[in-house]
């Protein structure tokens, strides 16, 4: 669960990163924002995995 929500908040400061993202949220929309998403996880059914490609989340500085 810890590792969901660790790629969720990178996943959301990518996004937050774009100045045309960034300029269209509102204090409102700030104060939703939180890691704990999950609907995008499939816990059920086929899995499409490839271990030849990286996820497209920026590399964070150790």
């Amino acid at each position: 669960q810890i590792s969901l929500v660790y790629v969720n908040t990178l996943m959301i400061q990518q996004v937050l990163n774009e100045p045309s993202w960034r300029s269209r949220m509102k204090l409102e929309d700030f104060k939703a924002l939180t890691p704990l998403i999950y609907a995008h996880v499939n816990p059920y059914g086929i899995f499409e995995l490839d271990m030849n490609t990286r996820l497209p989340i920026d590399e964070v500085a150790a």
